[in-house]
């Protein structure tokens, strides 16, 4: 990029969105400015981000997170020595073998795609810091602390369209080329535009879950469980799980609740009923038993969880011009599919692409939200569906008496005893599979493959007792036994909702 090339850039946030905006640009050379609310990162080690860090704006910094190969593979061809800073502070790299499961382990043939499946697991304070620390030193870019936005600088133009000359602050009017919003889910920008009659088409709805997280440390001397046949983590319907390996010997556990679980939903969040339901599950047992390791973090809850899609561009027309929007203010998902940190690293690249693109505004807005739709509302729409299907089976699960249909226990079928079982068989479908779950290729890539689908019919047509050496160990109780447990009323919400 040339000198005249160059433009300044004020950035809203010095969240993932903003941090990931900050590295695609500066590389690029754009002169880039980030403003935070909050106070600077503490000068520490990980830990003590992990304790102390005061980060308002993200609700979900204590809550487990992994961060999917599309992320990584970013860092590989545009960051290296990023990520080797975020391997020498104790990020972890998992390999695609490491997860595969035991039955089909032993047919496992590496291939060279392979490292391009890796994932990055760690505390979301450690990735934080790291990220921001190695962004706050690069040429170009600098993070202000302690700035909060109030306001958009601009007026719209002929086409009624708001052309953005920088941004309002509590600390004086600041001019810039280009504006990126990063703020979050919690982001004014669109209220502001809505304030001078531009509203952005809109979509949202209830992601119909709730999270609760508890941070765990390894003892002295041990080491994480090795891996079993029971999974660590899994669904059974009326509660998600999952085991979140994290860095320097620590890991958390996160339980994922249906809302119309209310009475496991307040239960939950009492640490001594977090480590029995723990205790029940044998994927997850093994990691939080006393003698194997010890709780550092009282459990954290996240509700508010919804999937939203904004489009600044309708129909190739730009609300606004030289104003981005990024991360969750601009596509919002449920974490549970660890997306959110992914689509933030994305966006930020498809940012600097479409500025290099051409030097008229117009051009420039159109061609990144045609790339947002193009590289990310697929994933968009899958998780969705796959959220409203969750909050119809958690609505079933209330009742006992309920009996599904010929048609859903064909579709529970497929998916349970041909899909889950071909993956679990077959290294090399489950390797298809994992590039669609990582965004390295569409997720349905891999099923509207020929040869992959007759592969799961075969499976499927098979029956579970020649596959039974393919099927997990069991999950969890059922939803009975483990109210019973816990000595929590089975019927009260489906007395409450009407159900039974």
């Amino acid at each position: 990029m040339t000198a005249a090339a160059s433009q300044s850039v004020l950035v809203v946030g010095a969240g993932m969105a903003g941090l990931f905006t900050a590295l695609a640009l500066g590389k690029a050379g754009h002169r880039v400015t980030i403003l935070e609310r909050d106070p600077p990162a503490p000068e520490g080690g990980a830990d003590e981000a992990f304790e102390t860090w005061n980060r308002r704006g993200v609700g979900h910094l204590r809550h487990s997170h992994a961060f999917l190969a599309r992320l990584r593979e970013i860092l590989v061809a545009e960051h290296p020595d990023l990520l080797q800073e975020l391997v020498e502070a104790g990020v972890r790299e998992l390999k695609f073998a490491e997860g595969l499961p035991l039955s089909s382990r032993y047919l496992y043939k590496p291939q060279p795609g392979d490292d391009a499946l890796t994932i990055l697991t760690s505390r979301r304070t450690t990735l934080e810091l790291v990220i921001r620390r190695h962004v706050q030193v690069m040429a170009g870019v600098e993070i202000r602390s302690g700035v909060n936005v109030t306001g958009l600088l601009g007026e719209k133009d002929a086409q009624g369209r708001f052309v953005c000359t920088g941004l309002k602050t509590d600390q004086g009017d600041m001019a810039a080329d280009i504006v990126v919003d990063g703020a979050g889910r919690t982001t004014d920008l669109f209220d502001h535009l809505a304030e001078m009659g531009i509203k952005a088409p809109e979509e949202e709805e209830d992601a119909g879950i709730l999270y609760y997280t508890r941070h765990w440390r390894l003892r002295p001397g041990q080491v994480q469980p090795e891996r079993g046949k029971a999974s660590a983590a899994g669904d059974l319907g009326f509660i998600k799980f999952g085991v979140f390996p994290g860095d320097n010997g620590c890991f958390s556990v996160t339980l994922a609740v249906p809302e119309i679980e209310l009475t496991l939903r307040q239960a939950v969040l009492k640490p001594e009923v977090f480590d029995r339901i723990c205790a029940l599950l044998p994927g997850v047992a093994p990691w939080t038993a006393p003698d194997k390791s010890e709780p550092i973090s009282k459990v954290f809850g996240m509700g508010d969880l919804k999937s939203r899609w904004r489009d600044t561009a309708p129909n190739d027309q730009p609300l606004a011009l030289n104003l981005f929007a990024a991360g969750d203010g601009l596509v919002r998902t449920n974490p549970l599919y660890g997306r959110g940190c992914s689509f933030a690293a994305v966006e930020g690249q498809l940012l600097a692409k479409a500025l290099a693109s051409s030097s008229d505004p117009v051009a420039r807005a159109v061609a990144y939200q045609k790339s947002v739709n193009d590289q990310l509302r697929p994933f968009y729409i899958q998780m969705r569906d796959q959220d409203r299907s969750a909050i119809r089976r958690a609505k079933h699960a209330l009742n006992p008496d309920y009996q599904p249909k010929l048609k859903a226990r064909l579709i529970k079928s497929f998916a349970e005893d041909g899909v889950g079982v071909a993956l679990r068989s077959d290294p090399d479908l489950m390797r298809q599979f994992m590039r669609g779950f990582h965004m390295l290729e569409a997720s349905d890539a891999w099923i509207k493959r020929p040869a992959n689908l007759a592969k799961v019919v075969r499976v499927w047509s098979r029956g579970k007792t020649k596959n039974a050496a393919f099927y997990p160990a069991r999950l969890g109780p059922d939803r009975s036994a483990l109210f019973a447990d816990l000595q929590l009323p089975v019927r009260a919400d489906a007395e409450r909702l009407g159900i039974a």
